[in-house]
């Protein structure tokens, strides 16, 4: 008998002795009671927190703020779905399940999420209408994405609760950075370098 095998023996005696009844797991989240407003302000300023841009703007300002977030005349792919129109400076590119490596050549993306987690500064994406797939998110060099006050939630239990869990999800919470062992911050290495937030509301 080796080693593995000794230590699942000895797992399968203990659970056959034990009480395998279900054990009560307490759910007493913390639940602070504030304003939407408040939880709004504070989605904004903990993506702000992880060197991400916010611009917070009304329903009639949605174009405007994306234009100013979009390279001026460059290609931006934008998923089916997307609810806001595009402004006319924005060159739109179809994601016809282009590759990785045609994705790195695409300037931006721009979508929308499906909540924003104001506690963690996180916007969380299922890839719905509007999302796009999970490769679109990931590899263009900027992505803008467009949330609506409503969709903030104050924190992860409150979004994992809206979640499907049978969707995709990615939880973004700013650009993509690591550290090497000297600490030295590097952006962009596993996802997009920049990340702009338009709140919309």
């Amino acid at each position: 008998m080796n080693a593995r095998d000794e230590i699942l023996d000895r797992v399968r005696k203990a659970l056959a002795g034990a009480d395998t009844a279900a054990v009560p797991v307490p759910r007493g989240y913390r639940s602070e009671k504030v304003s939407a407003a408040d939880v709004v302000a504070l989605f904004a300023e903990r993506v702000e927190d992880y060197r991400a841009t916010v611009t917070r703007c009304t329903e009639d300002a949605v174009g405007e703020a994306i234009a100013a977030a979009l390279p001026a005349g460059g290609g931006v792919l934008v998923p089916d779905g997307f609810p806001w129109p595009l402004p006319g400076a924005v060159t739109p590119v179809a994601d016809d399940g282009l590759s990785a490596h045609e994705l790195d050549r695409v300037e931006a993306v721009l979508t929308t999420a499906t909540v924003g987690v104001a506690e963690t500064g996180t916007i969380v994406l299922t890839h719905g209408a509007g999302e796009g797939r999970r490769a679109v998110s990931l590899v263009p060099d900027l992505h803008v994405c467009v949330v609506r006050a409503d969709q903030v939630v104050p924190g992860v239990p409150q979004a994992v609760a809206l979640l499907d869990p049978r969707r995709p999800q990615t939880w973004i919470s700013g650009p993509s950075a690591t550290s090497d062992i000297e600490l030295n911050r590097v952006e962009g290495v596993h996802g997009p370098r920049t990340l702009h937030v338009v709140l919309v509301g």
